[in-house]
């Protein structure tokens, strides 16, 4: 997936290597993809549901983005000249607040030579379907759909842009795209102004990182990434900025996840707090504590809308062709319906750091714990009962060991929680039912034919999930089960540096790819058992896996390195910071 990113928190689209913007969804990130032309070009012509810049006998091109920044830069060049692309979704702090307005600036400009360019600008609403009506002024351009009205600002000539003739580009031009709002200043103005300071912000935010001594710009580039799937207004967290990027070549596992999973977010805010990027964690505190209170003691669905909107009902798209021709392209998703255990311990796992972290300003005494004593009730009474499990199987339901393990770490959490608070007698029973729980696992989930760990209470197939456990601290890293469970995980699911999810066939088929975050976790428990120059090396393969500008999709092809899945996938940028906090050498030890 050779895409770059751009976004603000609020906003946020997908750049190709040719310098068009493939993929913008308004209002926010879960919205309409007026820009969508990764999915095809919709009911439109080819090349509609695009914001392109084509450079005449296009040669070459390269991308980068400003060291520390989410701002990219596209260069593009020809014989006859080339030009320099510069997008970014401003984000700056004014007049006291975080100002991240629904808007994208693109500002084109010659490097050398006359090259000729062409502007192609064509969104296209509801998905795709519907044309838009178009209006302008004597420097802007309104493009009215059914539901919301995007106004381009631009001191590029109108005409030529509207007609995408291919002219001569001599002077500077700097395109506004937003809310149909008139701009204070110019075009020009507005852009030099918003990248100064959006330049700032994110140099200042990225200088605050607690970044290890190796590998720093892979982690910075992570954690730039992660930030940008979080959405401010609320708290929530996405699991990746697009849908239905297949897992793997036409195979139907096309997805919907601009939604936010309590399962990735924990592990999101987690590593961007590892880092000492703690507003994330606050924000997501607020989003987290809204949906307890929502619940009010009963079922939590494992993922909701950023603005915790529960119904995510799936359809699919009448008018968009899918990734390279591979659809369907899926809008909702069916996980909203499903029962998964985990879902309870991964919000207790969320919540459970501003309980400790004194940098934090959130309200986490007596009322934020007794809030969260519902879901640990839930968890209790669910930890030996089947589910759909952290893959979301459709069409099977079993007592998978990673839901049971994350209902054990939310008592074992809550009980932590408690002592903490001073209430020792709470603090006892959660953690006499943590016990009871973990002895549960240890009895039903471990399997002395596979001598592993398996995937379900009295199962006898593997899933890279229940290496977790040493992430959670079910178990010691030389406890000799786990220690085998890891050889045997190796052994069976490994494919080089990636990993399958598991080794049984789903509701697809069996897996074709290696799921990127498995492969992390693999690399997190070589490295705790002690087997540290092979995860070291692992790690460097991962590394390689991205695409040239640091950032991964879900799954990669164990043929040759191709990724396939949703872009940026959060759960894949965690695993780098992860890898590279525990792995790295320490700066004390090499200055």
């Amino acid at each position: 997936m050779d895409f770059g990113v751009v976004g603000n928190c609020a906003v946020a689209a997908l750049v190709d290597p040719g310098g068009s913007i493939c993929w913008y969804c308004l209002p926010r990130m879960d919205g309409d993809p007026v820009f969508h032309s990764v999915l095809g070009h919709g009911a439109g012509a080819e090349g509609d549901g695009t914001f392109a810049v084509e450079l005449d006998q296009l040669s070459d091109s390269e991308q980068f983005y400003e060291p520390n920044t989410a701002i990219l830069k596209t260069i593009l060049r020809s014989p006859k000249g080339s030009v320099e692309i510069t997008d970014f979704c401003p984000r700056f702090a004014d007049r006291g607040r975080s100002f991240r307005p629904q808007t994208l600036i693109r500002k084109v400009r010659r490097l050398e030579g006359l090259p000729r360019v062409r502007f192609r600008i064509r969104p296209r609403f509801d998905w795709g379907e519907v044309d838009p009506v178009i209006t302008r002024g004597s420097n802007h351009v309104r493009f009215v759909g059914p539901s919301q009205t995007l106004r381009l600002t631009t001191d590029a000539p109108l005409d030529h842009v509207l007609d995408a003739r291919l002219i001569n580009l001599e002077n500077e031009a700097t395109f506004v795209l937003g809310p149909d709002e008139t701009l204070s200043d110019s075009a020009a103005e507005i852009g030099t102004s918003f990248y100064n300071k959006t330049l700032r912000y994110w140099q200042l935010w990225s200088q605050r990182l607690a970044v290890p001594f190796e590998w720093q710009d892979a982690v910075i580039r992570a954690a730039i990434t992660l930030k940008l799937c979080s959405y401010e207004p609320t708290g929530g967290v996405i699991a990746a900025m697009t849908t239905s990027l297949p897992e793997a070549p036409d195979s139907g596992r096309n997805w919907d996840y601009r939604y936010c999973w309590v399962r990735d977010a924990f592990f999101t805010v987690r590593a961007l707090n590892s880092l000492a990027a703690t507003r994330t964690l606050e924000h997501y505190f607020e989003w987290l504590m809204n949906v307890v209170a929502d619940a009010n003691g009963g079922h939590i669905q494992p993922v909701l809308g950023v603005g915790l909107e529960t119904a995510l009902t799936e359809r699919i798209s009448p008018s968009l062709q899918g990734y390279k021709g591979m659809g369907p392209v899926r809008i909702g998703n069916q996980a909203h319906e499903h029962f998964q255990h985990d879902t309870y311990g991964n919000i207790i796992l969320g919540a459970a750091p501003a309980f400790f972290d004194r940098r934090l300003s959130l309200h986490t005494g007596l009322s934020a714990f007794e809030s969260l004593e519902p879901l640990g009730e839930q968890a209790w009474l669910l930890h030996d009962q089947p589910d759909a499990g952290i893959w979301e199987l459709r069409t099977r339901s079993r007592i998978h060991t990673s839901s049971s393990l994350m209902c054990w770490a939310a008592c074992d959490r809550l009980g932590k929680i408690a002592h903490h608070l001073g209430l020792t007698e709470k603090g006892d029973r959660w953690a006499e039912r943590a016990t009871v729980i973990r002895d549960k696992i240890l009895e039903h989930a471990w399997s002395d034919a596979r001598n592993a760990f398996v995937e379900s209470f009295g199962g006898e197939t593997l899933d890279a999930s229940v290496l977790l456990m040493g992430e959670v601290g079910f178990l010691p890293a030389d406890d000799p089960r786990f220690v085998a469970t890891v050889e045997t995980l190796t052994d069976v699911l490994g494919r080089g540096p990636y990993m399958l999810r598991y080794e049984e066939a789903d509701d697809f088929g069996v897996p074709e790819v290696g799921f990127n975050v498995c492969a992390f976790w693999r690399i997190d428990a070589l490295a705790r058992i002690g087997r540290i120059d092979e995860a070291r090396a692992l790690f460097e393969q991962m590394l390689a896996a991205r695409n040239a500008l640091g950032l991964m999709s879900e799954d990669t092809s164990f043929a040759n390195g191709e990724g396939w899945g949703n872009f940026p996938q959060t759960y894949s940028m965690v695993g780098i910071i992860n890898g590279a906090m525990r792995l790295s050498r320490r700066w004390e030890a090499e200055l």
